[in-house]
């Protein structure tokens, strides 16, 4: 599974992360992906999808 929604593509990003005394290690922030049955194309498929764009609307869910 790759970690990218398939609505907006919001995917993983890198960063450094800082300690209290500013050592730097590196690190990645993910976004917050859910395994939804969505409609698409007028079927109903498995497909990842972050929170934003399921409250926001923008995938129509199957039920």
């Amino acid at each position: 599974m790759s970690r990218k929604c398939d609505y907006c593509n919001k995917g993983v990003i890198s960063g450094v992360q800082y300690s209290h005394s500013h050592r730097q290690t590196k690190r990645k922030w993910a976004p917050n992906l859910r395994k939804v049955k969505a409609i698409v194309d007028g079927t109903p498929r498995t497909v990842h999808v972050c929170t934003r764009c399921l409250r926001s609307g923008k995938v129509q869910r199957a039920i």
